[in-house]
């Protein structure tokens, strides 16, 4: 009898462990493998994911690329591979620009170990200078370029006066159905989408989910 207690209490005691494991475990599946964990990133992604889908969308444009590509998708979130995969399997465009050289090699590896080279260019150049530059409407328009701070104020506002130009100089590429999807948002000082998240709310754009990423389309358009 106390055998069949003790078995019981360490099932209970592995049960609780796992399960609070599991629950922390969030997975794109069955559009990415099961074992990537995005966390905080999952529900932003997948409802991204469906407004693609929804809206049918040919060009993606990202600031800041996945330099760690799949290997990091608790921390960085892949976005790259993410939004490259959804990409290839709808014979759309994908482009991501990164002003670091590692950054870049880093991605392109990994876009070129997952078979997306045909449909994502990984970019070597500012993206200000890119976006002022870029000829397309952008469908969606993913901002997680300049590396934040949880500390630093100074690098936290440059950081949000950074993405606040990406948008400005992307805003006339963009239309009504354009999707903006904005990382890192949920740090110290506002996140990388303090300034920008407020000025596209006064130029008529809401906020579909503000999470550790902030979610936005036009307001009025179908979800």
């Amino acid at each position: 009898m106390i055998l069949y207690y003790i078995l019981g209490v360490i099932a209970l005691a592995l049960l609780i462990h796992f399960g609070i494991k599991f629950s922390k475990h969030k997975s794109l599946y069955p559009f990415m493998p099961f074992k990537y964990n995005f966390r905080r990133r999952r529900n932003t992604f997948k409802k991204t994911l469906e407004l693609l889908d929804k809206r049918k969308s040919k060009i993606i444009v990202e600031t800041g690329t996945s330099r760690k590509g799949l290997e990091a998708t608790r921390g960085d979130g892949a976005a790259t591979i993410v939004f490259g995969k959804w990409a290839k399997q709808n014979d759309a465009k994908m482009y991501s620009v990164d002003i670091s050289e590692d950054s870049v090699k880093g991605s392109q590896s990994a876009v070129t170990e997952q078979g997306l080279d045909k449909n994502v260019s990984v970019l070597l150049q500012d993206a200000l200078v890119f976006l002022a530059e870029f000829g397309q409407k952008i469908d969606l328009l993913y901002l997680d370029s300049y590396d934040y701070s949880r500390t630093d104020v100074d690098i936290q506002q440059k950081s949000q006066e950074h993405h606040l130009k990406e948008f400005q100089l992307a805003e006339d590429k963009l239309h009504e159905q354009t999707i903006v999807l904005i990382d890192d948002c949920g740090l110290p000082g506002g996140g990388k989408g303090k300034l920008v998240v407020e000025y596209m709310i006064e130029k008529g754009w809401e906020v579909l989910i503000d999470a550790y990423q902030i979610l936005l389309i036009k307001k009025g358009t179908s979800v």
